[in-house]
């Protein structure tokens, strides 16, 4: 009854509000309003407001868009898209159906340079799987790019194009931020190449159920497939944040977005420069949240912490004397607030590297020293370029077994075990035996791989195929 009752008032109200606006429209015509008898009104004492103006972005866009670009990529043939898909991280990430049946595998995104000669920032699921990497600037020049390195714990990848003297995105503090101020983001959604949208910032130290190791910053602002990689930017025209994910019941934009802080990023940047691979601290502990009956089971002042629900055997945790119950407060000088705070920590701590933990356990607080751990390399970053550098040439290959070599005649190379990207256009294809590239014999795929970098624009490979033997030329940009 209530419901109705609240229902009718407002009805009422949102006619006396037409009715009060001078002018209404019904099917696209202006209707004079209805007549009505005057009613005297209360005089009504006037609210003071703030004279703030919309911001405008133009002069952001106009400094920082020709730092942004666009990247297409395109990788082999699938008739369906399960879990082990690359593909299959994209739709996940932006809750669109994966599709069943499709041709050549092609995808788009977005990213933005960060230094003039040509190094770039993007997600490391808009390029994971691709054979080929294209990045457009705004001035219309398509560049072949190189994937650096990638690291999927973040979903952060480096690419570098071969250019000089580029325009560069200045980068700013994400710790700065503030919930509800503005911010924008430029990017590639649905291939509408340099895209502006707006919003605030809705939320900080956002953790999601699948991404726990990075402090998402919540947004409003409108991101939809194409965006990803792309910059999201404060209102002084610096880069904060990577925009990588949305949530979605319908696969596009329904005001829930994240991005990656920018310091995050360039963490995971400087090292695949540096290192070609990523490294994330553990300690080997589950955690969960403090609820409100579980801080007074502890005797704790407040629901702040990570609860300890169990530790690895083994890990670096329990050699250092964590228990089960324990509820860490602080790692070094940063409070945890929320248990969702401590693995964004932990994994940016280096491995090898001591921590001191402040721990809450049986009613007092005491400090624990931990030399931090590393997370195991199959679930870390991937190097791109594997066997016989596959993002330039696109051959999988392996050294000949010693069956291999006899039924060959005792010929040296290199067996053909995948055939994609340039490789594959050429007409090299599984089983060839690679033999010689350049008029140079290759032994092994180190070898081979020193030999492309010392290559131009084209290669000849030397390829027995049926006991006779072919050279091939391949285009490799």
């Amino acid at each position: 009854m209530q419901a109705s009752t609240f229902k009718r008032s407002l009805i009422a109200i949102a006619v006396v509000a037409a009715l009060g606006a001078g002018y209404a429209r019904f099917g696209g015509e202006v209707v004079a309003p209805v007549a009505v008898a005057a009613v005297p009104a209360a005089p009504v004492s006037a609210i003071a407001r703030t004279g703030v103006a919309l911001p405008d972005f133009s002069s952001i866009v106009d400094s920082i868009g020709p730092a942004v670009v666009n990247i297409g990529v395109s990788g082999p043939q699938r008739t369906a898209i399960d879990g082990s898909d690359p593909m299959h991280e994209f739709f996940r990430r932006f809750g669109v159906p994966s599709p069943q049946e499709r041709g050549p595998a092609r995808g788009m995104g977005s990213g933005f340079i960060v230094s003039p000669d040509g190094l770039i920032l993007t997600n490391a699921h808009v390029v994971d799987g691709a054979d080929e990497v294209t990045v457009k600037l705004t001035d219309k020049r398509e560049f072949k790019a190189r994937v650096v390195g990638l690291d999927k714990l973040t979903d952060i990848a480096v690419l570098r194009i071969d250019a000089n003297n580029l325009p560069v995105v200045r980068l700013g503090d994400p710790t700065q931020a503030r919930v509800g101020e503005w911010v924008l983001a430029i990017g590639s959604p649905f291939g509408f190449e340099n895209t502006v949208t707006a919003g605030i910032v809705s939320a900080k130290s956002r953790s999601l159920p699948s991404d726990s190791y990075v402090p998402f910053i919540q947004t409003d602002v409108a991101i939809n497939p194409g965006n990803s990689g792309g910059p999201l930017l404060n209102l002084d025209g610096e880069v904060i944040g990577i925009n990588s994910q949305i949530y979605s019941r319908s696969g596009g934009y329904q005001g829930v977005s994240f991005a990656i802080p920018i310091d995050v990023a360039m963490n995971i940047e400087q090292q695949l420069v540096q290192h070609g691979k990523v490294s994330h601290g553990r300690i080997g502990v589950t955690i969960q949240e403090v609820s409100q009956s579980l801080a007074e089971s502890f005797a704790l002042k407040s629901t702040a912490g990570a609860l300890v629900s169990s530790v690895e055997k083994g890990s670096p945790a329990a050699a250092a004397g964590l228990e089960p119950g324990d509820v860490i407060l602080r790692l070094n000088d940063k409070e945890i607030g929320r248990s969702s705070e401590l693995p964004p920590l932990v994994a940016a701590s280096r491995p090898g590297s001591e921590i001191r933990l402040q721990v809450w356990r049986q009613g007092a607080s005491r400090e624990i020293a931990l030399k931090v751990g590393e997370i195991p390399a199959p679930q870390l970053a991937s190097q791109k370029g594997g066997e016989a550098d596959k993002s330039r040439l696109g051959l999988a290959l392996r050294p000949l077994t010693p069956e291999e070599r006899r039924q060959a005649d005792d010929a040296a190379g290199l067996l053909v075990e995948n055939a994609s990207g340039p490789a594959a256009r050429a007409g090299i294809r599984r089983g060839d035996i690679v033999i010689a590239l350049n008029g140079q014999a290759v032994r092994d795929v180190a070898q081979l791989r020193a030999l492309l970098d010392k290559s131009g624009r084209s290669v000849a490979l030397l390829i027995e195929r049926d006991n006779a033997r072919i050279f091939v030329p391949v285009d490799i940009g």
